[in-house]
């Protein structure tokens, strides 16, 4: 029996690739089970740092922070970032466009050293004038986090109006519908594939940032992501690995439920492809059926 050496190669090589992926991940599942409070020494199974999680106020807060400001962050992003795509590609050439593409793009390619270091001189000018400023809490890390996020979500949204269909609107509006109706009627649906990838960007994006949020957060406002860089300095805790497992757990599953209802849709659209196939099929028999007898009769 021949062996395909290619296909062989491709399936050696998506092995490796996944356990280089996910080796320490699960490793850090395995561990989160583990009863020694020493993260790398197995002992015996046990659900011990689960309940401790439960109890720890700290680890709390600092999720039910991050998870607010991340909420926040992408509906901000996500809404600026529709308006300015929408500027972009249906306002024609306008004055200062080189400029207005360049300020929305900059934070994807700024080191986010930089960009922290600017949100913290500006909240502490700002903060001389307006004491609102002055007091750098979840409002602020909020503002920091929309400043880049909206940036990919600009380019996402972006690049989904770019495939928009132009005619449709122009009917709807031929029929009477307004500008306000046409957006929220044909062009919101169409662009909702960006919109919700967008949202998951700037969701993910925000939770996991470190560098921005400890140049602006005050003593208040520990994320997530600052809590656990300073425990790992300090010596991990068992505590963290439960709460990893946790998070990776949400998040396969609320994949695989995506994934699930993206099959099924384009199992549905398949299905409504061929229906529609085989109704103009149907139809063209009986248009030919029909011009036969009409051919005999005459």
């Amino acid at each position: 029996m021949r062996v395909n050496k290619p296909a062989a190669a491709r399936l050696v090589i998506i092995i490796l690739t996944l356990v280089f992926l996910y080796l320490p991940i699960g490793t850090l599942i395995v561990y989160s089970f583990n009863e020694s409070k020493m993260v790398t020494v197995w002992t015996e199974a046990s659900l011990k740092w689960y309940g401790a999680l439960v109890h720890d106020k700290a680890i709390i807060d600092a999720v039910g922070i991050s998870l607010l400001i991340a909420v926040l962050t992408s509906c901000t992003a996500v809404v600026i970032g529709t308006l300015a795509a929408f500027v972009l590609v249906r306002v024609r050439s306008f004055k200062g466009e080189s400029a207005f593409v360049l300020f929305m793009t900059a934070p994807m390619v700024l080191p986010e050293v930089i960009t922290g270091l600017a949100l913290l001189l500006l909240f502490v000018t700002l903060g001389n004038v307006i004491p609102f400023f002055s007091d750098r809490g979840v409002i602020a890390i909020w503002i920091a986090h929309v400043t880049f996020c909206s940036a990919y979500t600009t380019v996402v949204i972006r690049s989904r109006f770019r495939e928009l269909d132009i005619s449709i609107e122009e009917a709807a509006m031929d029929l009477g519908a307004g500008p306000i109706k046409v957006f929220f009627a044909i062009i919101l649906p169409a662009i909702m594939p960006a919109e919700v990838a967008a949202f998951l960007l700037s969701f993910t994006m925000s939770m996991d940032d470190l560098v921005i949020t400890s140049f602006i957060a005050g003593p208040d406002s520990t994320t997530l992501p600052m809590l656990i860089f300073s425990s790992v300095r300090r010596g991990l805790s068992p505590e963290i690995n439960a709460l990893a497992t946790i998070i990776v757990a949400i998040v396969s599953v609320c994949t695989f439920f995506a994934w699930l209802s993206m099959t099924r849709k384009q199992k549905r659209m398949a299905a409504d492809r061929a229906k529609a196939a085989r109704a103009m099929l149907i139809e063209e028999k009986a248009v030919i059926e029909h011009r036969r007898l009409y051919k005999s009769k005459a």
